[in-house]
Formats: C-alpha cells, sequence, structure tokens
C-alpha cells in the first residue's frame, strides 16, 4: 500500500508539473495568434489513450509517460514533422512571427515552473512556517551513524559551526549542502564541554551524495531510549514491557539512547535478550525475545517529545519574498552540484536517478504538506533543467532565438533540426542511462 501512494503522488505531481509547463508554452503561443496542433499530457507515438480535438488543436493523453508536448504550426520540434517546413511560412505558423514572440513562447514553461515552485513554498511558509530544534535544546547532544562517526563525529556533540556559519538550529541539510556543495570541511562542536574542530576529508563528504545516503542518517538528534507504544502480540508485550518504561542497557551494555538501542538489536534475529529498564522508581531486568526480523515490537517516544522546539511564522506578504528565496536557494544548489560533477566531487552516477528515484522521494503516506513540498523541488528542478542549453529542451530553443535576436539573422532550420535530433537523441540515452541506474541500485549492483 505504501508503495502504490508513493506512485500515485509521483503520477499526480508529474501531471501538475507537465500540464502547467505546456501551459507556459500553449497561451503565449495562442495569444500571438499561432495555430498549436496539439497538446499532450504524456507522449503518443503509434496511438493515444484519449484525445479530442477542439478547433484547431488535439488534446490527449498519451501512453508513455516520459512528459508532455504541444505541437506547434511551424516549430522544429521532437515530432520531425518537416513536411510543413519545406513550404511557404503560414502567418499563423512560429517560424513567421517576430524572435521576442518567439523567445516569450519557448521561455513560458519555464517561468510557469519557476514562478509554481515559488508559489506553493510561499503557501507552505504562510500555512505552516518553519518549526525547527534550537542547537541550544539539544541537551543529549546529536546521534550519530556509521558515515557520521568515520567523519570524526561522536555521539553527544554539540553542533556550534559548520563552515563559517554558526549553527543555531539543527538542519542536516544545511550540514549536507556545506560539507558537500559549498566545499567547505571544517565542523566546530562543542565535546566534553570543549571546542573540537572536525576536519571532514573530502572522500567523505563525496558519499553524502551517494543514493544509499537517503536511508542513512549520519546526525541525528539524540534522545533517550524510552518506549511510546508497543505492538500487539510482539516480543515485548509478551515479555511485559509497557509504555512509558526506560530502557537502560541490552546485555548490559548501554542502550540509554534510542540509537544506541536499535543499533543492539541490528542482526539479533530470534533472540533472547536481557533488557535493563527503568519503571516508575523502580529498574527491573527483563528477558525479551526478537521476532524474525530482528525486532522486539515497540515504538520510542518522538525525539520533539523531549526538546523544546520554535516556530519561525510568516504572514501572507512575509511569504512571498521567503517562497521566492527558497526556490532561488534550491537553484543555486543545482548549479553548486554540478559545479562539483563537473569537478569530480560528485560522481555523475550517484547524483543521476530515473522514474523510481524520484517516485522514492515522495512519503508513502499520503500527507499534503510533504506531496507540495516535493511538487515545489522538482517544479523548479524541471524548469531548470529545461533551461539547460542542450537542443531539444527549451533552453535549446533559447540559444538560438538569442543567437537570432544578436545578430539579425535567423538560424538556418536544417542547422535547428539535426541540432535538436542529436539532443533527442542524447536525452533519450541519458533517460535511459538514468533509469538503468535505478535498475541496477534495486539489484544491489
Amino acid at each position: 500500500m505504501g508503495t502504490l501512494i508513493m506512485i500515485s503522488q509521483f503520477v499526480l505531481s508529474l501531471t501538475i508539473l507537465v500540464v502547467l509547463h505546456e501551459c507556459g508554452h500553449f497561451f503565449p503561443a495562442r495569444w500571438f495568434k499561432i495555430r498549436v496542433e496539439k497538446f499532450y499530457l504524456f507522449f503518443d507515438p503509434w496511438f493515444s489513450l484519449v484525445k479530442k480535438k477542439i478547433g484547431d488543436t488535439e488534446y490527449g493523453i498519451g501512453w508513455l509517460p516520459l512528459g508532455g508536448y504541444v505541437k506547434i504550426s511551424g516549430m522544429v520540434d521532437e515530432s520531425m514533422d518537416l513536411e510543413q517546413l519545406k513550404q511557404e511560412p503560414k502567418p499563423w505558423e512560429f517560424r513567421s512571427k517576430p524572435a521576442w514572440q518567439r523567445l516569450i513562447i519557448m521561455v513560458g514553461g519555464v517561468f510557469v515552473n519557476f514562478m509554481l515552485g515559488f508559489f506553493i513554498f510561499a503557501m507552505l511558509l504562510w500555512k505552516n512556517g518553519i518549526e525547527y530544534v534550537p542547537i541550544d535544546q539539544m541537551k543529549y547532544g546529536i546521534s550519530v551513524d556509521s558515515i557520521g562517526y568515520s567523519m570524526g563525529f561522536r555521539d553527544g556533540d554539540q553542533l556550534v559551526k559548520v563552515g563559517d556559519k554558526q549553527m543555531d538550529r539543527f538542519d542536516t541539510g544545511l550540514l549536507i549542502k556545506t560539507l558537500l556543495l559549498d566545499e567547505k570541511s571544517k565542523v566546530q562542536v562543542l565535546r566534553n564541554g570543549e571546542l573540537v574542530t572536525i576536519d571532514v576529508p573530502q572522500e567523505l563528504r563525496s558519499q553524502l551524495a551517494k543514493p544509499e545516503m537517503k536511508n542513512m542518517k549520519p546526525w541525528g538528534i539524540r534522545t533517550p531510549t524510552v518506549i511510546d507504544s508497543i505492538i500487539v502480540g510482539s516480543g515485548a508485550e509478551k515479555a511485559g514491557l509497557k509504555p512509558g518504561d526506560q530502557i537502560i542497557s541490552v546485555n548490559d551494555s548501554s542502550a540509554s539512547f534510542a540509537h544506541e538501542f536499535f543499533k543492539m538489536l541490528k542482526n539479533k534475529v530470534n533472540t533472547e535478550i536481557s533488557l535493563k529498564i527503568t519503571r516508575e522508581a523502580d529498574t527491573l531486568t527483563i528477558l525479551a525475545s526478537t521476532n524474525e526480523n530482528g525486532t522486539l515490537g515497540v515504538y520510542p517516544k518522538n525525539p520533539l517529545m523531549f526538546l523544546k522546539t520554535e516556530k519561525e511564522e510568516f504572514n501572507f506578504l512575509q511569504s512571498i519574498p521567503k517562497g521566492v528565496s527558497t526556490g532561488v536557494d534550491l537553484l543555486v544548489t543545482q548549479l553548486k552540484a554540478f559545479k562539483q560533477m563537473f569537478a569530480g566531487n560528485i560522481a555523475a552516477k550517484d547524483s543521476l536517478g530515473g522514474f523510481a528515484s524520484i517516485a522514492k522521494m515522495f512519503d508513502t503516506t499520503w500527507d499534503w504538506t510533504s506531496f507540495w513540498r516535493m511538487t515545489a523541488i522538482l517544479s523548479i528542478i524541471l524548469g531548470f533543467m529545461n533551461l539547460l542549453p542542450i537542443p531539444g529542451l527549451d533552453g535549446g530553443y533559447v540559444v538560438f532565438l538569442m543567437i537570432e535576436v544578436i545578430s539579425g539573422r535567423k538560424v538556418p532550420d536544417k542547422i535547428i533540426e539535426k541540432a535538436t535530433l542529436v539532443g533527442f537523441i542524447l536525452l533519450m540515452a541519458l533517460l535511459l542511462y538514468a533509469n538503468g541506474l535505478d535498475v541496477f541500485r534495486a539489484f544491489g549492483k
């Protein structure tokens, strides 16, 4: 069910983004009296699932969910319909219009993507604000996993500064961005009352870009192991554990903090373990057995139940510039990621992913706030990718139009045709490569 919900969110988000992106091309074309022959959600090679002609335009849904398109009369595009280009330009065709009008049409889709992303971010900020954990509220410090430990962090460290940025709130995104993309290697922490500077090597910082990092937590919020709820019929219930019990140790090894407890249970399948717990004023030793999955059947209390959070609120007018700055920051992050890839600090195969990778970015439970946040992120990324100067993408057409505007001479259709064909082949190869990576990752290759 979780996978179905995740896929459903991905399809709905993709549908919204594709339709609105194509509207960004469609409406300017109609405003400039250009005929739009087709408006399609998804591609329709050989046949379409649904189609209906209204006026001069055929509206439809294709069967190949690789995006969508509008077919504009007199324009060289991925359909490679070159017959009409052999005839004299008609007044209603794209090629007969001034360069400035054609430029507006081509940037329309990207413009809509950026505006949609900014708008969604703004509305989420207006509705929800930003809730965060202040660093000074993290009385137990941070927890670290294997990658965090290898970097030099230790359980209980209090974060002070990353690069030249003072940390006033717990923000793993800021840590990853600063270490990975801003090329800052030093993190200052307070450890046992002393300031310690951790210098993270480049090879370890590069690991933060790997796909498997999604399921890891280099840094987490360290909180006591207090049981919140117990699964009926589990080993925990049979052993007599109760909500509110605080686990101190597992097999006489300290497990006072939640991440330690779950680390202790790892690989203990169908195993009897000895738990030392505190219950009100009593200290008890309880024997309990894990199941075939190596779990006891307990859920710890949410870390935020131990810490005081703060919330940054925005009224409607404040949310607009904050939404724009959030989207711009995402764009800057994308540019920095490209820079790191070209510098060889991030492997392209670690950053690329196909439809499965994108779908996995959505939650397995339906949460509208999470859905819209993810849609805003994808909208900004889609706009950015379409703006790349690659023939076949909007950015490729923009390059040809800018050459025309600057030189006063139109780039010949034959050159645009060949460049578009090459660009389309490259894009399809990239698409196959990205989805192939998903397949290899699924099989652990």
